[in-house]
């Protein structure tokens, strides 16, 4: 740890939070010992491991996928049979598809986790998915807590890619769930701050939890233009101690992630996105966030569309698809 760099932070700030769940638990609780932070060491370190992260679903009583933990030869050794085929994945440091190898066989999982340097790993059982949600929720020192609406995900190659509220193929039942159970995690790891949780719809149409991002999150961006406040204005609020107030969701909308493939054409050569054309659909909404080079796979910005029903958000969400070279949804 950089404890100068620590201390000046301390000395230039009233309270501390973090953008990304992979900043060491242990410079958390440095920066506790003198100010206000949230999410708090503990929290962050439950979500930034997801061998801890299933154990305290499991506390939690909240369904997750059937897995097993991998840390030694023996253990690979012991892997259960229907747990294949399934997805090896790293117990730390895994984000946006990385660190995650599908599996079928166990001659492959061997070599998925040489490939991962034999690094500590969850297995988890491939499940029949129909479709991915999320629960954007702030709570705040006093317990209290307000979220968004359900919102519904789509991930290409382990990235999101799309994000639709509210969530229009998941019953209300489900989505009651969903919150539930959302709640049910940030109270039970006494959480302060904004966190996300995402979770499978199962085709049999169960609900499990995936993972948790004690953060804003990519799938909660439309709530800047979208809500009557953001996820962004509630983690502000929770470091603050400012009361919390339940969003409102003012329109329907769409969130489409814009990665740099969009800065290159079909045959590869680099180009400037048709950003008038795009910015000429009503409801539009670009967010770019100022990084320097586009290369693909690197989450470059994001459109929200906002409309007045969900059919038209849709609609010119995919009108925008069409004019970025994005494929539909």
């Amino acid at each position: 740890l950089d404890e100068q760099g620590l201390a000046q932070l301390m000395q230039r700030s009233s309270a501390i939070t973090t953008e990304f769940e992979n900043v060491p638990a242990a410079a958390l609780v440095t920066l506790g010992s003198q100010r206000p932070v949230a999410p708090s060491a503990d929290a962050v370190a439950i979500c930034q491991d997801r061998v801890l992260e299933k154990a305290h679903f499991r506390l939690s009583g909240v369904p997750c996928a059937p897995h097993a933990v991998i840390t030694a030869p023996a253990e690979l050794q012991a892997v259960p049979d229907e747990l294949l085929p399934g997805i090896l994945k790293t117990a730390r440091m895994g984000y946006d598809g990385k660190g995650q190898v599908r599996v079928s066989t166990r001659a492959e999982l061997q070599a998925a986790w040489d490939g991962l340097e034999q690094a500590p790993c969850v297995l988890e059982a491939l499940l029949p998915l129909e479709r991915e949600i999320s629960v954007v929720l702030a709570r705040s020192s006093q317990g209290e807590v307000v979220s968004f609406p359900v919102q519904e995900n789509l991930h290409r190659q382990g990235i999101l890619a799309v994000t639709q509220v509210p969530a229009p193929h998941v019953p209300q039942a489900l989505q009651q769930q969903a919150l539930e159970a959302a709640r049910a995690l940030a109270q039970s790891m006494n959480y302060v701050g904004v966190l996300c949780v995402e979770f499978f719809v199962l085709q049999d149409g169960r609900l499990v939890a995936n993972e948790m991002a004690p953060r804003p999150h990519n799938s909660g961006h439309y709530t800047v233009d979208a809500c009557d406040v953001s996820q962004f204005d509630l983690q502000v609020r929770t470091l603050a101690g400012l009361p919390l107030v339940q969003p409102t969701l003012l329109a329907p909308a769409v969130m489409l992630n814009l990665l740099g493939d969009v800065w290159f054409d079909a045959a590869g050569a680099a180009r400037t996105p048709p950003w008038a054309d795009v910015l000429s659909v009503p409801g539009v909404h670009l967010h770019l966030y100022g990084k320097l080079s586009a290369r693909k796979g690197r989450k470059m910005g994001h459109l929200t569309v906002t409309a007045g029903t969900p059919e038209q958000a849709r609609e010119r969400a995919l009108q925008a698809c069409t004019m970025l070279g994005l494929p539909a949804f």
